[in-house]
């Protein structure tokens, strides 16, 4: 049986555009105080590493995401394993990473830490601009296996305008969805705080959601991390910690930490229900929606 309950932090944090030393230090810091806390979980946003925005005119192999990504494990994800291991706990930090066997492919990617060590890597799967003009798309979730249960990592434009990953990640038992991500106020009021308040519900779940926060070089995010889930009110989501991403004040830098009860995330569409036979979900019946759309001559016009 999966333990219930856990302690999760979330950090907004602006990062240092282009100086990865610096920005991994402070990392290590914050891992440091979040175990203090006594957290289980520590989630940094996107891009933490190095800093998010693109130069646009540069061709790849000078941009800074290309100059300073790093395969997964590398230098820098050596040191929070040993860090992460030290502490005991879990952590997710976003980083440009290289291809093992393609040095020129570039993935905007989530390094993974238990306290075992190196976890894995999550390779965002949707990209908005200016992403592809260094990165390419990944094609494969990632589930982080905990003595809480499985847990679903996903980056930013995944979690907002994509639901299919996070229902595939409810539907194989997770509880809690990790959103690291770099939400710029260039996105709007609403993108970010409406999907995931609406998912928290729709979905039965938790989610941890670490943002950037403060200028960048042309970006300014929004900030406004929170650690959000089911309310006792019906069909409400709750905060139990954090920002919305709008709130005065949401881009300081902050982390923020709960206590959460997992046994609180129905995940009640994935479940079994005996008045219909089967869950409420139907996903035998969107593949078949699906292969139609990929089949239709108007696909992708």
């Amino acid at each position: 049986m999966y333990k219930d309950i856990c302690t999760v932090s979330v950090v907004t944090f602006n990062a240092a555009w282009g100086q990865k030393e610096v920005n991994l230090n402070r990392i290590k810091g914050y891992m440091e105080c979040a175990a203090k806390k006594g957290s289980d979980f520590v989630v940094f946003p996107e891009m933490a590493l190095t800093g998010y925005d693109d130069e646009p005119d540069k061709p790849l192999k000078e941009k800074m995401q290309y100059r300073l990504a790093e395969t997964i494990p590398g230098p820098s994800t050596m040191e929070i394993e040993k860090l992460a291991k030290d502490l005991g706990i879990y952590v997710v930090m976003g980083m440009p990473a290289r291809d093992e066997r393609n040095s020129d492919v570039i993935y905007n990617a989530l390094a993974a830490f238990s306290p075992e060590g190196l976890a894995g890597a999550y390779h965002k799967m949707h990209l908005p601009p200016p992403e592809p003009n260094w990165a390419t798309r990944g094609d494969k979730p990632f589930i982080l296996e905990t003595p809480w249960g499985p847990v679903g990592c996903a980056i930013c434009y995944d979690s907002y305008c994509f639901p299919e990953l996070m229902r595939y990640y409810a539907s194989k038992g997770c509880r809690l969805y990790i959103n690291s991500t770099a939400l710029a106020k260039c996105h709007g009021r609403c993108l970010g705080t409406s999907t995931l308040e609406a998912a928290v519900i729709r979905e039965g779940i938790y989610i941890a959601s670490a943002n950037l926060g403060g200028l960048d070089v042309d970006n300014y995010f929004w900030g406004g991390s929170s650690i959000m889930g089911p309310s006792r009110k019906t069909w409400e989501t709750y905060y139990y910690a954090g920002r919305k991403f709008a709130d005065e004040c949401a881009d300081e830098s902050e982390m923020f930490t709960a206590t959460i009860d997992l046994s609180l995330a129905t995940r009640f569409l994935f479940k079994q229900n005996p008045a219909v036979n089967g869950t409420d979900w139907r996903p035998d019946k969107y593949i078949e929606l699906f292969q139609d759309s990929l089949s239709s001559p108007d696909y992708g016009k």
